[in-house]
């Protein structure tokens, strides 16, 4: 059973690392973002997506930590 569940997290793996290959060769386009004034260089598309994608996945445990900390002071 083990094997088994190391054969599909490959897969699911290989599959997502597929998904984002196709991604990132379909969104070449370059585009610069500005916001409040501030203007980044010309990239890719992917490169924006794909940034924010990691930061929101930095972002979302951080926050789910500071909220249970938060849920267990205010109970104690």
């Amino acid at each position: 059973m083990r094997g088994v569940k190391r054969v599909v997290a490959v897969l699911i793996a290989v599959l997502a690392a597929l998904v984002v290959l196709a991604f990132v060769l379909e969104n070449q386009q370059g585009v610069a973002l500005t916001f409040l004034g501030w203007s980044t260089a010309q990239m890719p598309v992917a490169v924006f997506v794909v940034v924010a994608l990691i930061v929101g996945m930095l972002i979302g445990p951080v926050l789910g930590v500071v909220i249970r900390r938060r849920r267990g002071k205010a109970v104690a």
